[in-house]
């Protein structure tokens, strides 16, 4: 019977809540994407498909309940594209708590972040620190996979573009895909546009302007996906599945962080008395 438990939300039954919750140690995983353009031949929900089958390939060997697709993040350095989808920086703060005080609503402790989308870093840390500002029933984890000598030579060596310059819908971002879903992918467009840093600005690297990445790389595309492979994405993806499958394991064993939040919370309470 449990084999058989679905393990995304939308897919459980009422009759199934409680069987999933207790086999995920009440444990959500929350995949959070984004809409924007990916080069001129990977689609628009890219970071979103990603994670997704990430998650759906994890929880086979780790079981979690995975939240529907989820894409309000911050992306307003792509405006200017067709199909980007931004919201207010206040509205995806309060998206982001809301979504994830309901998550807990319905029984779940731990949500664990499984971010597909390199501007959304800063603020899914700006909004987890947040979290301290008012007392939770739950703990919030980001996920951030952390350097592998072994994978990052043997990724070296199957490489065909530098990776300086591979940061959005080049060769690796777009090998991923290729690999996941080839039948969204329209290679022969790939090179259609320049993916090269435009190099614009006159600051230091040291000086921050939010306008720093459309300086560079005004067509949104940093990087050669002509070049990439499906043999590179399995590489890459089978690296996230057993690195994220054991992250986890250990976030489903851990008692640890919702006792010292909670302590937190009962020290800052003691302040007020």
């Amino acid at each position: 019977m449990s084999q058989q438990l679905p393990s995304r939300w939308d897919e459980l039954t009422t009759t199934d809540w409680k069987a999933a919750l207790d086999k995920s140690s009440k444990t959500c995983i929350l995949p959070i994407g984004i809409l924007e353009k990916h080069g001129p031949h990977s689609p628009l929900g890219t970071d979103l498909i990603h994670v997704r089958d990430i998650a759906a390939r994890v929880v086979k060997n780790e079981y979690a309940v995975t939240f529907p697709d989820y894409f309000y993040g911050q992306i307003n350095e792509a405006r200017q594209q067709p199909g980007t989808f931004a919201l207010p920086s206040d509205l995806i703060l309060k998206l982001i708590e809301a979504t994830c005080d309901e998550i807990a609503r319905n029984g779940f402790t731990k949500i664990v972040i499984l971010n597909g989308h390199g501007g959304n870093p800063e603020f899914m840390r700006f909004f987890m620190q947040s979290q301290l500002y008012k007392r939770k029933s739950y703990a919030v984890f980001f996920y951030t996979p952390q350097g592998d000598p072994a994978f990052g030579e043997k990724l070296a060596s199957m490489r065909k573009s530098a990776a300086q310059g591979d940061l959005h819908a080049g060769e690796t971002e777009t090998s991923v895909l290729l690999y996941l879903h080839p039948e969204l992918m329209k290679m022969d467009r790939a090179a259609s546009e320049s993916g090269e840093n435009q190099k614009r600005a006159t600051l230091p690297p040291d000086v921050y302007t939010p306008i720093w990445w459309y300086s560079g790389y005004p067509n949104h595309y940093a990087g050669e996906g002509a070049k990439a492979t499906k043999e590179l994405g399995q590489l890459i993806v089978d690296h996230e599945v057993e690195s994220f499958s054991k992250a986890l394991k250990a976030i489903k064993a851990d008692t640890k962080t919702l006792e010292i939040q909670d302590e937190y919370y009962k020290k800052v309470d003691g302040l007020n008395r």
